[in-house]
């Protein structure tokens, strides 16, 4: 292994006093020794004074022992979706999963397995791509980035009221009143005649997928109902292999983009956030995607997000650049305070080992929560076995 500095999540700079007592401890992404003090709970330790939480965090910082089962698990492997044939058995997804056997068992199913597998099938398809670069774009595809920017527009026809409250805008309760009511439509759009009935399933995951209008939250427990529409679909066999770089490269960056301006519009609230020790207080996939993308890449390394050009010219063609620019953005201070676990990751070796960490981060730290996947629906398309 290339050797690199090492920081434990939680270290605030270098400029930090040593501890008294070290212990070797391994760097959570990439496995590598070091001899720093693992983390400290959140309750040890206060946040840096530039950075406020909106709320403290539903999901502490797991321990160092749940940090190394993680780097000795296998990285998880892309796999075929399978696509559904007549005749059709459609029903209301419902949730399943209360226990961490529950977890278990939808990991052990093929449901989970082939679920995580498209989603790295679709990290594996963006691989040293650019946003920007030329891929195939199906009419279903075309219609997905239609509805992305109707949803978009409808921001800007529903403002946000004045209110006392800095967080949590009323208005987003009325964008998503819009959203519910017209949901069924937006699918039958695109839906052949045979798959009309598929709405009683789509509908659910993908009206899920923007955030919660009661609490007026978002977090990755409604980012993962998005990737389930998107699978959804792939079982279906309205969304192809071949359409898997535009899946990532156009539906996915527009779906960042609707995401970004509701969380700046209507202030949504972090669901069930990390806090100042997560990866990103809304998001994980556009990271899992955007390390693919520089994988191989002649002159970025995962160092480059401190140089502050290269986040000015590329964060348009590079998602991981263009996350680390947006948390940049909208957190002051030292990023080694703000967002430790990013500025950790900044010093493994190369992207290949970025993407497989954040891809097994992804698998514990989303997939296998039991917080987070209470939600998660399943139905006919995603059985519960």
């Amino acid at each position: 292994m290339d050797p690199h500095q090492h920081q434990p999540i939680g270290q605030a700079d270098e400029t930090s006093p040593p501890p008294s007592n070290t212990a070797a401890t391994s760097c959570r992404c990439c496995g590598g020794p070091t001899t720093c003090p693992p983390p400290p709970a959140w309750s040890d330790i206060s946040p840096p004074p530039s950075y406020r939480p909106i709320r403290a965090p539903a999901i502490n910082l797991p321990p160092s022992n749940s940090q190394q089962a993680i780097i000795l698990a296998p990285v998880p492997q892309a796999q075929k979706t399978p696509v559904v044939s007549p005749p059709y058995l459609f029903q209301i997804p419902v949730k399943r999963i209360q226990t961490p056997d529950d977890i278990r068992h939808f990991h052990d199913s093929d449901s989970g397995k082939n679920f995580l597998g498209f989603v790295v099938s679709l990290s594996e398809s963006i691989r040293s791509h650019k946003i920007s670069d030329p891929c195939h774009q199906s009419p279903i595809l075309n219609s997905i980035l239609s509805i992305l920017q109707s949803l978009i527009d409808w921001v800007d026809e529903i403002p946000p009221v004045q209110q006392s409250s800095r967080y949590g805008n009323l208005s987003f309760r009325v964008w998503q009143s819009r959203l519910f009511d017209n949901s069924e439509q937006l699918m039958l759009q695109f839906l052949p005649d045979d798959l009309r009935s598929a709405t009683v399933e789509l509908v659910p995951y993908f009206a899920d997928s923007f955030g919660n209008s009661s609490r007026i939250d978002y977090g990755t427990g409604h980012e993962t109902n998005f990737a389930a529409w998107l699978y959804c679909l792939a079982r279906l066999g309205l969304l192809k292999e071949e359409d898997y770089q535009a899946l990532v490269s156009r539906v996915f960056v527009k779906y960042l983009e609707l995401m970004r301006k509701l969380q700046f519009v209507y202030c949504l609230e972090p669901a069930g956030s990390h806090g100042v020790w997560g990866l990103d207080d809304y998001h994980f996939l556009p990271f899992i995607f955007g390390s693919s993308q520089l994988i191989d890449h002649k002159y970025m390394k995962p160092k480059s997000i401190h140089n502050q050009d290269i986040l000015d010219n590329f964060s348009k063609e590079y998602m991981y650049i263009s996350c680390i620019a947006f948390v940049k953005q909208v957190k002051k201070g030292l990023f080694a305070e703000h967002s430790p676990l990013l500025d950790d990751i900044s010093g493994v070796p190369n992207w290949n080992k970025v993407n497989s960490g954040m891809l097994k981060m992804y698998k514990a730290e989303v997939l296998e929560k039991v917080p987070i996947m209470q939600h998660f629906l399943f139905g006919w398309l995603i059985k519960w076995d």
